[in-house]
């Protein structure tokens, strides 16, 4: 995809709104980080009560994923996450507005190496990451690191599509964004010795997937991360980011490429991914975004699991 290009069309008075309330949110953000992630906080909050169709998909999340943890307790961890999502609000236009130097003194990066390693061997990587609350700003501090592409849906408001695709693009001044249907693409990218972000994590539907446990529930998982290291000829490494408690910003962990992957069957190989997703999610789980309908598509003949919208 070329890179985002300012239109005359967005002067136009339907995008006022929107320009008002970007600017109003640049303004916020200059507060200090401490300062954002409290307010963030709040947010947080106000998002739990008024939030209420995401509340019940994520609560029932936490009901289905943890059930050793008592009512109590599962409460206290969908607070943290209504939190940690009001914070991932700032985060995002952080990662956008932020200057580079500013935003860099948050990141403390682990395993840069087993990034660098392949790219110095013309070897792609598939950055195999999760839907953590921190996604936006994770990728921007790595981006600062090693050049990331990224796998890409164009946002329905063509005035928030530019400025979304401008912040990310900033931090990786030859990074390339590939459309997310875009196969063909992604190989091509790959095989050029491209590292790319890419999520396995959600439900996409049981016709493209594969239904294997995750946190003991089946799961739709799509099969398509072994599918892209063989064509791509890639390494899959995963990566993980925190939101560290201390407030002295994020721990970026790029962990050893997967070894013997992909393995005998797209099976083994989904079940692996959803294990491995167990463990980075149970390391944090308040930074995990519980409001996806993760368990969506069901098996043949399984009940759903999640009540019919009102």
């Amino acid at each position: 995809m070329e890179r985002p290009r300012f239109r005359a069309e967005f002067l136009h008075p339907r995008y006022w709104p929107l320009w008002l309330g970007l600017g109003l949110l640049w303004l916020v953000v200059q507060l200090p980080f401490r300062m954002l992630v409290a307010i963030g906080r709040m947010l947080g909050s106000v998002m739990y009560y008024f939030a209420t169709d995401r509340r019940i998909i994520a609560a029932r999340n936490l009901e289905l994923c943890f059930p050793q943890y008592s009512k109590a307790e599962r409460k206290r961890l969908l607070k943290e996450n209504f939190a940690s999502t009001g914070i991932a609000f700032f985060e995002m236009a952080m990662s956008w507005w932020w200057s580079r130097q500013r935003l860099a003194r948050l990141a403390h990066v682990e395993g840069l190496e087993h990034l660098q390693q392949p790219h110095q061997d013309g070897q792609g990587v598939i950055l195999m990451a999760l839907h953590f609350t921190t996604l936006e700003i994770g990728a921007a501090l790595l981006g600062q690191q090693h050049t990331i592409d990224g796998m890409y849906r164009e946002h329905k408001n063509a005035l928030f599509d530019y400025i979304q695709r401008r912040g990310r693009e900033r931090h990786n001044l030859d990074a390339i964004a590939v459309e997310r249907e875009d196969v063909r693409g992604m190989i091509k990218q790959l095989r050029k010795g491209r590292a790319i972000w890419y999520a396995p994590d959600q439900d996409y539907g049981a016709k493209q997937s594969i239904f294997v446990p995750l946190f003991g529930i089946p799961a739709a998982t799509v099969p398509a991360t072994s599918k892209f290291a063989t064509l791509g000829r890639a390494r899959v490494v995963p990566f993980t980011q925190k939101r560290l408690d201390d407030g002295s910003g994020y721990k970026l962990v790029i962990h050893p490429p997967l070894e013997d992957f992909p393995g005998e069957s797209d099976e083994a190989d989904c079940l692996r991914i959803n294990q491995w997703v167990e463990r980075a999610v149970t390391e944090c789980p308040e930074q995990y975004l519980w409001a996806h309908r993760r368990f969506k598509s069901r098996p043949p003949g399984e009940p759903k699991l999640y009540k019919k919208r009102g």
